[in-house]
């Protein structure tokens, strides 16, 4: 995987391909760069870091550089970092849309969130739209002070390509999927809790591992499998209860989604995470933290059993186990979750407004050759 914000790329590009758009992605080496060109993408390597740094002269200069060769028409930037240069490098010279998916000033503290914030409200002035994912990620930089042009595009996902277990024999261009090795290890008759994400202190597995042991005492055949690799990884191992399945990274997540019981996302902060949706298109019920854009992520009336407070390891226990020891309120949500997704959270409905948005900036009737910058969730500083 190589996280949330290049699966939004990559679903953009597939569908802005599909509807003819002309698109370069500028993003560095990564399992992600060869899925782009297989959808008929022009991608520039442009060899960035996740945060800024003593590099960042330099990234700006060669993102400079291609923006020269390529001569977009509309930039879009995907993620703090690649905003940050972006911007830098074009000032409004171009009609430039920024997207956060989660704003960097929360992700950090004290004199670097001072400078992140700043920076954030000085830098609008560079972005023709600002494009948040969640009305409660455009109000929290409303409240912080950001002056933009601001326009609300939820995420969305594929749910021809995310979809219920029972779905893969009916699915024409979806190949079926073996499942992966650790998989097939867990008792298909024990419950399954997934969390699909980063780990690292964003996405909250650490409070995870704190409320489980609660949750074996109530459910004790249950089972939990984090997916995914990222900084915290060490950490997390050291303090997990023995039983916790560490999956790793995998290039598909979707048999994981269709295994479990129950999908988890006990993040600290976040945009709108595209787990949750992709858990709900496969017709699995998800429990979340009410951060930004969880609350809009969710169905109506699932609050009260999907939605906890962050770092709360008490709260979070007792969702998950309510949640297990009730089949018919899972299979019920579960469900209800994928209706929502399809009527909600298509990426064909996101892609189709990303391109009215384009279009708008540029006027009717342009052709528009897409310049999309994405700085991809690595493990570099």
């Amino acid at each position: 995987m190589d996280g949330g914000v290049a699966g939004v790329v990559t679903e953009l590009v597939r569908v802005q391909r599909t509807a003819g758009f002309d698109v370069t992605v500028a993003c560095p080496d990564s399992g992600l760069t060869q899925t782009l060109r297989e959808l008929g993408a022009d991608v520039r390597h442009w060899p960035a870091t996740r945060a800024p740094g003593r590099s960042l002269p330099v990234e700006v200069r060669r993102l400079a550089r291609i923006l020269d060769e390529v001569r977009p028409e509309v930039l879009h930037a995907h993620s703090a970092k690649a905003g940050l240069a972006a911007r830098l490098a074009v000032r409004g010279r171009i009609p430039t849309v920024f997207q956060p998916h989660a704003w960097s000033f929360e992700a950090v503290g004290g004199l670097t969130a001072a400078a992140a914030l700043a920076w954030e409200r000085w830098a609008a002035r560079w972005a023709a739209r600002v494009v948040c994912v969640s009305e409660a990620e455009r109000a929290r930089g409303v409240r912080a002070g950001v002056r933009a042009h601001w326009q609300v595009i939820p995420n969305g996902v594929d749910p021809r390509r995310f979809h219920p277990a029972a779905d893969n024999a009916v699915q024409a261009d979806t190949p079926v999927r073996a499942a992966p090795t650790p998989l097939t290890t867990l008792d298909p008759s024990a419950p399954l809790v997934v969390c699909v994400g980063r780990l690292c202190r964003q996405k909250g597995q650490d409070v995870l591992l704190q409320a489980w042991p609660s949750v074996l005492r109530r459910v004790p055949a249950a089972r939990l499998a984090l997916v995914g690799d990222g900084p915290d990884e060490e950490q997390l191992r050291e303090h997990a209860p023995e039983g916790v399945l560490f999956a790793g990274a995998v290039a598909d997540a979707v048999p994981w989604y269709q295994a479990a019981d129950l999908v988890v996302l006990p993040s600290r902060w976040e945009g709108m995470a595209l787990a949750p949706l992709e858990a709900m298109a496969c017709g699995r019920p998800v429990v979340v933290t009410d951060v930004a854009g969880a609350r809009e992520s969710l169905p109506p009336g699932h609050r009260a059993h999907c939605l906890v407070p962050p770092d709360r390891p008490g709260p979070l226990a007792d969702a998950l186990a309510t949640a297990l020891l009730d089949p018919l309120l899972l299979e019920s949500l579960g469900h209800q979750g994928r209706h929502h997704v399809l009527t909600a959270h298509d990426v064909r409905h996101s892609a189709e407004a990303v391109a009215a948005l384009y279009r708008e900036l540029l006027g009717a009737g342009r052709t528009v050759t897409q310049k999309t910058i994405e700085c991809r969730e690595s493990n570099r500083s």
